[in-house]
């Protein structure tokens, strides 16, 4: 088969592929197929069957695929710059869409969309990373954002910044939540401690902080397991003691 034909072929291949997407939605694909048609983006003249099927092999799932770097992406063969700014782009925009979707919503009828925009957003990084999600006195949703990168811990992560930052925006109540890059969820000394030191600051400002999620394989609630009301009893053990 000369270059033309093959060009011909890999071209109705992505039409039968958008065909279908546009018949069935995305729930007729699988994860090679979703690939191919990403990948397209970045190359519309070229077969991306072999890229895709390389990239599932070096990354084992397709939310490994998302979350590589540019330099592992550019690492396996057939995958060109055009295709991993493709693939990087578009992970950013589904955190983007995730992100701006959860804005005025109220945080107890939308906790699952929190969940899915951190998952997307934090899951699968190389690096601790701490997101602040500021919500007003409805606990309407005002904004989001990442205020720590690294190792996050009480060394690190400084609550008057935190706070400083969420009376800026007239925030009356927080979520923070961080990765694990090991995917392991449960909470560690220095996780338990950084909560406590935040909950009592926020509690000086008359700000609630509602919990402190966990980001791995799955996510961990500390409101969810308790954790958060142990930290109100102890602060409040903490301000009625030096009131008297």
């Amino acid at each position: 088969m000369d270059r033309a034909q093959w060009q011909k072929r890999g071209r109705g291949h992505r039409s039968r592929l958008r065909q279908r997407f546009l018949e069935h939605g995305l729930y007729s694909f699988n994860d090679t197929e979703i690939l191919e048609i990403l990948l397209s983006f970045g190359t519309p003249r070229k077969d991306c069957k072999d890229q895709a099927r390389a990239l599932l092999d070096r990354f084992k799932t397709f939310p490994g695929v998302l979350d590589a770097d540019r330099e592992a992406l550019l690492s396996v063969e057939g995958v060109g710059p055009k295709s991993s700014f493709a693939l990087g782009f578009i992970k950013s925009t589904a955190e983007h869409y995730l992100k701006q979707r959860l804005k005025s919503r109220r945080y107890l009828n939308s906790s699952s969309q929190v969940i899915d925009f951190l998952s997307h957003s934090l899951r699968g990084l190389q690096i601790e990373v701490l997101t602040v999600i500021y919500l007003d006195a409805a606990l309407a949703i005002i904004d989001s954002e990442k205020v720590a990168e690294g190792t996050v811990n009480v060394n690190t992560v400084y609550p008057r910044e935190i706070i400083k930052k969420a009376l800026g925006r007239n925030a009356s109540a927080l979520i923070v939540a961080h990765n694990h890059p090991s995917g392991v969820l449960t909470p560690s000394a220095q996780d338990r401690q950084m909560t406590k030191q935040l909950y009592l600051a926020c509690s000086m400002m008359h700000i609630r902080l509602l919990d402190h999620l966990i980001i791995g394989d799955g996510h961990f609630s500390f409101a969810d397991a308790g954790i958060i009301a142990q930290i109100a009893s102890w602060c409040s053990s903490i301000t009625s003691s030096s009131e008297t």
